[in-house]
């Protein structure tokens, strides 16, 4: 059976898919699109994405997502970074920029270029955390 993909007439990475948008293509597949990001962080931001429309990772069936992480490995290895982040956000909130999903491969060649991450640790509360544990493993 062939599912048909789902797609968006207002979203931007959807319009690339249909080549109603031109894009610097790096990778193409049944399912999945990679170019380079037009706002790019650093030399060699490529960004990664499914076919499929949808918003945030839950949004997008399993086997269109399957291709993802590999083309985003393959992007890495040939922009030659030895250092990089793999980024993928899901809501405003969390950064997403574009409702549609997306892996962002950026290469990290210094302090400057690339990604720049805060990373506001919290103090943990061990009796809280088993608690979560056990509500996150019921529902997978």
């Amino acid at each position: 059976m062939i599912r048909k993909m789902a797609s968006s007439a207002t979203c931007i990475f959807c319009k690339i898919v249909k080549g109603e948008i031109p894009c610097l293509k790096l990778v193409e597949t049944e399912k999945t699109l990679a170019f380079l990001d037009i706002q790019p962080l650093s030399r060699g931001h490529a960004l990664v994405i499914p076919k499929h429309h949808g918003e945030k990772l839950a949004d997008i069936p399993d086997d269109s997502l399957a291709e993802l992480l590999p083309i985003a490995k393959k992007l890495a290895i040939a922009s030659g970074a030895a250092d990089y982040n793999i980024l993928q956000n899901n809501g405003k909130l969390a950064h997403q920029e574009v409702g549609h999903v997306h892996v962002h491969m950026i290469p990290k060649p210094n302090e400057k270029e690339g990604l720049v991450v805060g990373w506001p640790q919290q103090a943990t509360d061990f009796e809280a955390l088993k608690k979560l544990h056990a509500e996150i493993k019921e529902k997978l």
